[in-house]
């Protein structure tokens, strides 16, 4: 049977704003949803996979890559022709994990257009805030002439803008089949590269926010439920993060304790009762102690 990765994150707590290229009036809106009956702010899987596409990139050649300078992406295979042949080595990293999509119409009448499509083998979910956004904006004045477009002539006002803010962590998860890779040894790569993801930006990059995650929950399963995926919660002890519905899971047996590695600041904050149900899964003081086991079992399981 196959191998799925599954994995949990949660980031540190930051201030997220104007993550997103839209306004509603003067005011840098962030994204919304309404989460267990309350708005939340979120950030799109597509954010968080082109963060990690950059990532990639830095250790193995990506068939996509974005110039900043054009504000433009470029592709080194943009007919995807690699995949045509059986070559292991010639197919891209981030076309291996991440899917690729190349439609072209029909260009006579009566003919049907072409599409090469590959699923991706790395899933990614949109990061919802762990708590609702309670309205935060900050109303500014950019400095008269900040940018070309405000330099009118004549111009000697400061200009008034509004942005809001939230102060929270984001979740999100992960789903992968190594054997369903072109070159398994990529999903080793991608979990590292998750766990030291740093800035994602959305469509504006005005904003630090830390996306490494400040724990994590991995599952290596034979079974295609991931059952871990937004497990987070925010803890009754203040700043911390507990995971309540992962332990009842773990408790009624429908995730083995013995798929489970954990780690970082979570695994800091379980009590003894707590780390009996978990009794056979790993847990790790860090996150990146934790990617390592993780990636361990992996390999182990190549061998």
């Amino acid at each position: 049977m196959s191998l799925h990765v599954f994995a949990a994150f949660v980031t540190p707590l930051g201030t997220a704003a104007n993550n997103r290229g839209l306004t509603e009036g003067n005011i840098t809106s962030l994204q919304k949803l309404v989460w267990n009956g309350q708005v939340h702010t979120t950030v799109s899987a597509e954010s968080i996979r082109f963060a990690l596409r950059r990532r990639l990139d830095e250790h193995e050649p990506c068939n996509r890559t974005y110039d900043d300078a054009s504000r433009a992406n470029a592709w080194k295979d943009a007919a995807f022709s690699a995949w045509a042949g059986k070559s292991k080595e010639k197919t891209y990293i981030d076309d291996d994990l991440l899917g690729f999509m190349s439609a072209e119409g029909a260009k006579q009448e009566g003919e049907k257009g072409t599409a090469k499509v590959r699923r991706a083998v790395l899933e990614v979910s949109r990061a919802v805030s762990l708590t609702p956004w309670s309205g935060d904006v900050t109303f500014n004045a950019a400095s008269p002439g900040a940018t070309p477009s405000a330099q009118k002539k004549g111009n000697h006002n400061p200009v008034p803008y509004g942005t809001e803010m939230h102060a929270t962590r984001y979740q999100y998860g992960v789903a992968l089949t190594p054997e369903s890779l072109r070159v398994p040894a990529r999903a080793v790569t991608a979990l590292n590269q998750l766990c030291a993801l740093g800035p994602v930006a959305g469509n504006h990059g005005r904003f630090l926010f830390d996306f490494s995650p400040e724990s994590v929950v991995f599952r290596l399963t034979q079974e295609a439920a991931p059952r871990i995926l937004y497990a987070f919660e925010p803890s009754s002890r203040a700043g911390g993060v507990e995971i309540v519905s992962l332990l009842r899971k773990v408790r009624s047996g429908d995730v083995p304790a013995k798929e489970l590695v954990l780690g970082g600041q979570v695994v800091e904050g379980l009590g003894a009762e707590e780390r009996e149900v978990l009794s056979g899964a790993e847990l790790h003081a860090g996150v990146v102690a934790a990617c390592r086991a993780a990636c361990k079992r992996l390999e182990a399981r190549k061998k």
